[in-house]
C-alpha cells in the first residue's frame, strides 16, 4: 500500500481485471497489498505463496492465508482449475524456468495474470549501447550483481512463449515505469519500445 491507503498503479490495473468474489491465488504475493485489496474490495478468496520468510510474516499480519514456498517447485501441487485467477506479478523474471512456471498457472487457473518488467525499453537499450552496461530502471531497480531477474525478457519475448504454450492474451496494458497505462497497444513493436512493463491477463487457447 502507498501512504494514501491506494496499491500502487499497476496492481490496481491487476485488481480491475478479477471480478467479485473470485477465487485467487497471489504467486510471489510480497508483502500481501494486493491480496488485502482483493479480499476487501473485491470480495474475493484469496490464497498467496511467497518466497521471503518476511513478507510471509507480512502478510500474516495482515490476516491473509499465505504460505511459503517456491513458484518453480510448488506449483505443480495445485489441483487443475482450482482458482478463478493466478497472479504472477514482477515475479515470472526471477523464476528458475519461466516456460513452466507460465504453464502451470494456466492450468491451475482459469486465467493467469502476469506483469514483468519490458527489457525491450528504449532506455534499456540505450544504457546498454551508449554506456556498454547493464541497466537500472525504476522498473530494473537493481545492479547486475545483487538482482533476482534471472530471466530478463521484452515484451515481444513473452508473446512467443505465450503462443508457444497455447495461451491466449485476454487483455494487456504497456506500462510506464510508475505502473500506469500508455496509449500503446501492448502487442505492438512501439510498446516493445516504450513501455518500462507489461501486464497481460491470458488463459489456454
Amino acid at each position: 500500500m502507498t501512504r494514501n491507503g491506494l496499491i500502487r498503479p499497476d496492481l490496481q490495473l491487476v485488481a480491475d481485471m478479477i471480478e467479485d468474489g473470485a477465487r485467487v491465488l497471489d504467486v510471489g504475493c510480497g508483502d500481501g497489498a494486493l491480496l488485502e485489496h482483493l479480499k476487501r474490495d473485491k470480495r474475493a478468496v484469496g490464497r498467496g505463496i511467497e518466497l521471503s520468510q518476511a513478507g510471509v510474516n507480512a502478510c500474516v499480519g495482515r490476516g491473509l492465508s499465505v504460505v511459503q514456498g517456491d513458484a518453480d517447485t510448488d506449483l505443480p501441487d495445485y489441483p487443475t482449475a482450482a482458482f478463478d485467477y493466478a497472479i504472477l506479478s514482477q515475479t515470472l523474471q526471477a523464476t528458475e524456468n519461466p516456460k513452466g512456471v507460465l504453464s502451470e498457472l494456466a492450468r491451475i487457473a482459469r486465467h493467469a495474470i502476469v506483469s514483468f518488467p519490458n527489457f525491450g525499453h528504449w532506455r534499456v537499450r540505450w544504457t546498454v549501447v551508449a554506456h556498454g552496461r547493464m541497466p537500472v530502471t525504476q522498473a530494473l531497480a537493481y545492479e547486475w550483481w545483487d538482482t533476482p531477474n534471472i530471466h530478463l525478457c521484452t515484451i515481444r519475448d513473452f508473446l512467443r512463449l505465450a503462443e508457444t504454450l497455447g495461451v491466449a492474451i485476454v487483455e494487456g496494458w504497456a506500462l510506464d515505469g510508475g505502473g500506469r497505462p500508455l496509449p500503446a497497444r501492448v502487442t505492438s513493436r512501439w510498446a516493445n519500445l516504450v513501455a518500462s512493463q507489461a501486464i497481460f491477463k491470458l488463459r489456454r487457447a
